[in-house]
Parts: structure tokens; sequence; C-alpha cells
């Protein structure tokens, strides 16, 4: 059970200065394990995004210099991380040195920490330029990248300890399990929430059709098909109309997955007239200190942009997340979502917008996740999430609160095509009949809240998205769903739909008010 965080704690804050009761616990646990364990031990530490785990990893540093005659060495996977972690460590009192591609190493001897960019370490070490004989304390930070692993064989003699957020591996073919021997779980989300350290997530998700996507060889969607989903109108439009339900004039920060569709996005909202930038690592570091300044200043900002910023970036003013893309990564997902975390004195709750049924996929952000058990068996969890079409079986379209307003005087407008069909097969029907009786409750909710036939018309074209839907649901149900059929199926309904309130408005009318129809 997590200690409660008093207010005197809360009130003292002071990044490098002092330590709140759980990350002193944290240090506490690791130090007794570096005791009793092997000089080679493997340590894994989790805390959520946002729980400080640079803070205590640093007092660690501080800690194991001040009592051990060894030297210590940061890795981290970018460069911007790196100088995070450098002024982290400076904060704390300890002299380091960074390791970057142009660094004079001829002064090596002087320091005792070393911090560097695991792709520099290893020309580095390659070239037999740095003296790593004396490291006894290796730290990974985001230990959940597997291109650190590469570099173990030159600290077989090293303790080493990695710290993530979310203790599963960004290679599925090699579990962090094989390279570290424990996992020590830290605070839970929820804890961090209530103790006042992170802010609570008021999550929004929209259901979008994923099956167009196709999943590369890192596990993950691949950006062509992402970006033939995500830059369509249709799907630009639902972007545009969830931002102006849930995040209209709070700061908003956008991932996408690829370029092209945060292009698509940029132009979107300019187009709308609302504060926006685009950022992505082809952004020179001046043209990027430029857009980031903009951001923290503009109160309304919006910033969309390709994971450049879901790791080693922190602005707290951030109040809304939109989940422009769907991902297959449970570390990405929480990621992204932590970029939006962080507390401020007025800021204790953020919205998150999801567009990829991705908390379908995972669950609610900060929801108890067992480490210890994904730790051990990743692919036990991995094979438990819910492919796709699963994920979209479940599905039930729910109008926009904005139109369903205009639809008021119907008490259902859901209609059940899965349901519908499985009766009419029992019934020796046709399949056809489950789209008539779809058509007729279409055509009988638009009555329903219409005056004459012109505003009944009006009304259906604004069931594109429920129409889109129940096409979806009905090729599922008679497993037909080439693009040009479903194509061809969604502009036939529109049709019958707008023949068959002209045919029939003025009787279906006087049979649900009782009275004919104005002339």
């Amino acid at each position: 059970m997590s200690k409660t965080i008093t207010s005197l704690e809360l009130e003292d804050r002071q990044v490098g200065k002092n330590l709140y009761s759980y990350q002193k616990g944290a240090i506490n646990k690791i130090f007794k394990c570096f005791e009793e364990a092997p000089e080679d031990y493997h340590l894994l530490y989790q805390l959520p995004t946002g729980g400080g785990k640079t803070v205590i990893f640093s007092e660690i540093v501080r800690q194991y210099l001040k009592h051990h005659k060894k030297k210590v060495l940061v890795m981290t996977h970018r460069i911007e991380l790196c100088r995070q972690t450098s002024n982290m460590l400076e904060e704390f009192g300890v002299v380091n040195k960074v390791v970057s591609s142009k660094a004079n190493l001829d002064d090596q001897a002087q320091y005792s920490c070393f911090v560097a960019m695991v792709e520099t370490l290893n020309n580095r070490l390659q070239e037999d330029k740095l003296d790593i004989s004396d490291i006894g304390l290796v730290i990974i930070d985001e230990a959940h990248y597997n291109s650190f692993t590469k570099l173990f064989k030159y600290f077989e003699k090293s303790f080493i300890l990695g710290v993530t957020a979310t203790p599963l591996s960004s290679n599925i073919k090699l579990p962090m399990k094989d390279n570290y021997d424990e996992l020590i779980v830290g605070e839970t989300i929820e804890s961090l929430i209530n103790n006042e350290f992170l802010s609570q997530a008021d999550i929004y998700s929209y259901n979008v059709g994923l099956t167009s996507l196709v999943v590369g060889a890192n596990g993950d969607y691949t950006v062509k098909s992402s970006e033939d989903l995500y830059t369509n109108n249709d799907m630009l439009t639902k972007l545009m109309q969830a931002y102006e339900e849930r995040s209209k004039g709070k700061k908003t920060l956008i991932f996408n997955n690829g370029i092209n569709t945060s292009l698509h996005v940029y132009d979107t909202f300019r187009a709308a007239g609302y504060p926006v930038a685009h950022l992505d690592n082809t952004n020179t570091k001046k043209e990027r200190r430029k857009i980031l300044k903009w951001f923290n200043q503009t109160p309304d900002a919006i910033l969309t942009s390709v994971s450049i910023l879901t790791t080693g970036f922190d602005e707290p003013t951030v109040e809304s997340i939109i989940l422009n893309r769907a991902t297959k990564s449970l570390t990405l997902y929480y990621q992204m979502i932590g970029r939006g975390s962080r507390i401020l004195h007025n800021k204790n709750t953020f919205t998150v917008i999801d567009l990829g049924n991705n908390l379908h996929r995972f669950g609610p952000w900060g929801a108890d996740l067992d480490w210890q058990r994904i730790f051990k068996s990743p692919n036990f969890y991995l094979d438990n999430i819910l492919s796709d079409e699963d994920l979209e079986d479940n599905f039930r379209y729910e109008m926009p609160e904005e139109l369903r307003a205009e639809f008021s005087n119907s008490d259902v407008v859901y209609f059940n095509i899965k349901e519908t069909y499985i009766s009419a097969v029992r019934n020796g029907e046709s399949s056809k009949v489950v789209l008539e009786r779809s058509i007729e409750h279409h055509a009988k909710i638009c009555i329903e809240n219409s005056q004459d036939m012109y505003d009944a018309l009006d009304l259906a074209k604004k069931l594109g998205d429920d129409i889109d839907y129940r096409i979806h649901r009905y090729t599922k149900c008679i497993s037909k769903s080439t693009f040009n059929f479903v194509e061809w199926l969604k502009n036939d309904y529109r049709l019958k739909l707008r023949a068959y309130l002209r045919s029939n408005f003025d009787e279906v009318f006087e049979e649900i008010h009782g009275r004919p129809a104005e002339s």
C-alpha cells in the first residue's frame, strides 16, 4: 500500500533537492538489491512517466559515488535525453561528462560519471576511445528500447539498473526478462494522481475502423497504411469534430504516425483559423526551439507532431492530448498520454481524445496493470490483446452530442445490424432485408424530428457516419467487403434513403404524429 504524501512534501517540491517518500523508498529498495546481489546483476525499475525516474537515479548516482570507488555510466537513446540527464545530475552535485560524437575524451580520467547516447557510446567503445574498466554501475534510461542490449557485453562485471515506465520490450522477439534478472515495481499512476503528483486523464474514445491498417515487421502499424487512413477527409473531419467537442481552446498536442498525416492535420486546423504548428524530426534545432517556445507561450496552441515528443519532452501546460493514430505498443500508448499528465497549481485534469481504438485495446491509462506478470510473461499479455476485428465487433455507433440533439424526438437512434441479420437468416429471408429495415429506421428518426420532407432530407445528409458504420457491420455479416463493393453500398444506401423519404414521408409522418404533414 502506498504511503499518503504529506502536504509539507507537496509544498517543498524542489527537483534535485528534496525527495518524496516513495522516491526514497525506491532508492532504498534498489540499494538493498545492489548490496545483496552479485556485481553483474541486472535490475529493472518501473515508475510511471512523471514520477521522477531521473530524480531517483540521479540521487542513486550521487550516493553510489559517495560510497564506492568505481565510476558510473548513464545511457540514453536520444541526445536530448543526454543533455537533460546531465543537467539533472549537475543539480544533484554530480559532475559528469557527456560522451557525444564530438566530445574530447582526453580529460575522461577527471570524471567519475559519464552520460552517453547508446549509438555514440557504441562507436566510442569500438574505437577504444573510452576507458570503461572502472565502471561499477550502469544506468539505462528508457530501458524498454532494445538498442541498449548490444552494449551489455562490455559491462559483464557491472551492476546494471534499467529504468522505464513500461517494462515491455519494444521488440517482442527480445523480451526484457532475457536481459534483466528482476523487476521492482514503483508507485502506480493511480497513487500518483491521488497524491497530486500527476493529473487525472479524462479519456474520450471515438470508434475508428482500422482493418485497413497493416502491421509491419516491428509489430506496429506501418506508416504508409496509417497515412492512407488518417489523411482521408472522413478522418480529418472526425479529428476536427472531436477537437471542437472536447479540446477547443485548450493547449493541445496531437500525435500522428507519419509526417504527411501531421502536415494534413496542420493544414486542416490552419484553414479553420486555429493557432497550429507542425514538428517532426526533419526540423532543425533552431526551428524546434522556436516552435516549442511558441507552444509554451500560446495558451490555446495546437502542436501536431510525429513521435519526436513521446520522450524527453516536458511541457506541463499541455491540457489536451489527441492520439490521431493507432498503435500496437503499450509503451507508446502510455508515453503519448503521459505528455499531458504533468500537474500544475491550476491543472489537475487533462483531456485525451483517442482516434485509434487504443483505449479499447489497452484499457484506461493508469489501469492497474500487473507489471510483474507482463515482465515475466510478455507473450501471454500480447497474445491476449484484442485484434482490430474483435475490437470493431464490439463497437456501437454513438451519435455526437450535437447531432443527437437534432434527433431529440427519437427515443432510440441505434439500429442493431448484426441482430437484424441473424434474425433474417433464421427466418429464411434474404440478407437484403437488413438494409431495407435499416433504411426504414433511418427514415423514421428523420421524420420524427422534421416538419416537412425537406427537413427530413436535410437530417438524412447528417447521418453519414451512422450509415458508414451500418454498412461496415453489414458487410462483415455477409463476409463480403471489397473496397469497391463497400463504397457502392454506401452510395446506394444514401440514394435509397432519400428515395424512401420522398415516397413515404406523408404516410410515415401521419403515422408518427397522428396528423398530416404541413403542406
